[in-house]
């Protein structure tokens, strides 16, 4: 057994299989330690099993959906772009498609191919790969390197390399066995971390009327996540608005938009009031669906519950007359202007009240982490410990929904194995 190498991954989700890859490609002797039994488990849990690789456009768009923490992101992204990542994913023999919303995801819907296939690459590049085999510290050596204090069948390790590169990953997705390992490891080296909290998780709202439309999905609405303190003043807040696929659950809300500024949420206090404001119909302004709806009164002897259902579903269209007071069968010639008034104002900012998040245990990625500027993005090194390396959702790095989050971690595994 090897007990010296030239570089050392711990953690083997996407940023380290990459990472592992890339490296022993250039001739390192790399070896990547995970303690699941198994690697890349949360690429095989991600998308809902199907894994969305990454999103189809370019490095400019994909750093710009990380908000400020973004432009730290095009260095590596024009070391490995998505165009980058789908070719090497299909010569590896799995074919992609992109869907309408940009996400990219393999042919076949399995996120198995994509992790096997990740996995076919670092081992055709002649880097190994252990599983089951848990970290317990990581230290400096004296001379130089590193050593890594592991175990395996119950016999502990103490593994030597020249490079470090840490890639445990963060909080989220608990039960895949992301927890928190590397944030200690970091500090111990004179890393910052910044607050962390989960982030891409569903929303919760003990709202009655919200829970009685419970699996309705609405396809493309726009959603603005507000916070107020307990003095009444309204939280600025970066990457508060999204648009897209919503859906009502028995908790409060779930879907592309809510968990995408879900973010906005995770640290609030108890005496914050949070609410989402829905945009039910996106591509009209206030004054367009006023002038729908007067015409459509005009020229139809229908209910206006059945008017509003050519536009929303017809149990959140029943839903609003019920808010309003208004009869649900109630027709155009007795809706007086007040209804309609009130019925517009909630078609264009529907108020839902948030009661908190679903966590850790339900996020798709963790908010906070290593602080961006003690990592040099050229090659990913520590500017605090010379050898030592990070890559992926450790980094104060979230992005939203499509595939951005699974980019960077491809990206700065590829930045560290250039340079490992």
């Amino acid at each position: 057994m090897h007990h010296h190498w030239d570089a050392i991954i711990v953690g083997g989700g996407a940023a380290g299989l990459w990472a592992a890859g890339t490296a022993a490609a250039r001739g390192k002797k790399i070896l990547v330690l995970e303690k699941n039994t198994k690697a890349g488990v949360k690429i095989l849990m991600s998308g809902g099993t199907r894994c969305n690789i990454t999103h189809h456009c370019d490095q400019r768009k994909i750093a710009d959906a990380f908000g400020k923490q973004g432009k730290i992101l095009l260095s590596v992204l024009q070391r490995l772009s998505p165009q980058d990542v789908v070719r090497e994913i299909e010569a590896l023999g799995v074919a992609t498609k992109v869907e309408e919303t940009g996400k990219v995801f393999p042919a076949s819907d399995r996120a198995l191919d994509v992790r096997d296939a990740i996995v076919r690459r670092l081992a055709q590049a002649g880097a190994a790969l252990w599983t089951g085999v848990p970290v317990q510290n990581v230290v400096p050596n004296p001379s130089g390197g590193f050593t890594v204090f592991a175990s395996r069948d119950g016999e502990d390790l103490q593994l030597s390399c020249d490079s470090l590169l840490i890639t445990t990953g963060g909080l989220s997705f608990s039960g895949c066995g992301t927890t928190g390992d590397g944030y200690p490891w970091a500090a111990q080296f004179g890393h910052t971390i910044t607050p962390l909290r989960p982030a891409l998780t569903p929303l919760l709202s003990n709202t009655s009327w919200a829970q009685e439309l419970s699996g309705l999905t609405l396809d493309d609405i726009s959603i603005t996540a507000k916070v107020l303190q307990s003095d009444g003043k309204t939280i600025p807040m970066e990457r508060s608005v999204s648009r897209g696929g919503f859906l009502w659950t028995h908790f409060g809300c779930s879907g592309p938009t809510a968990m995408n500024v879900s973010r906005c949420f995770s640290d609030a206090k108890e005496d914050w009031k949070l609410s989402l404001h829905i945009d039910l119909l996106p591509d009209l302004n206030r004054e367009a669906c006023e002038r729908w709806l007067l015409d459509a009164m005009q020229n139809s002897n229908r209910s206006i519950t059945n008017l509003l259902s050519t536009h929303i579903p017809k149990r959140l269209a029943a839903c609003l007359m019920k808010q309003i007071g208004a009869p649900e069968e109630v027709h155009a010639a007795e809706f007086s202007k007040k209804h309609r008034n009130q019925l517009l104002e909630r078609i264009k900012a529907l108020s839902l009240p948030i009661h908190g998040t679903r966590g850790y245990p339900k996020a798709e990625v963790t908010a906070g982490g290593l602080a961006l500027g003690e990592v040099n993005f050229q090659d990913m090194q520590s500017r605090k410990q010379p050898g030592l390396y990070f890559a992926g959702e450790i980094l104060d790095l979230d992005g939203p929904i499509g595939g951005f989050n699974f980019q960077a971690a491809w990206s700065t595994g590829h930045a560290a194995g250039l340079h490992l």
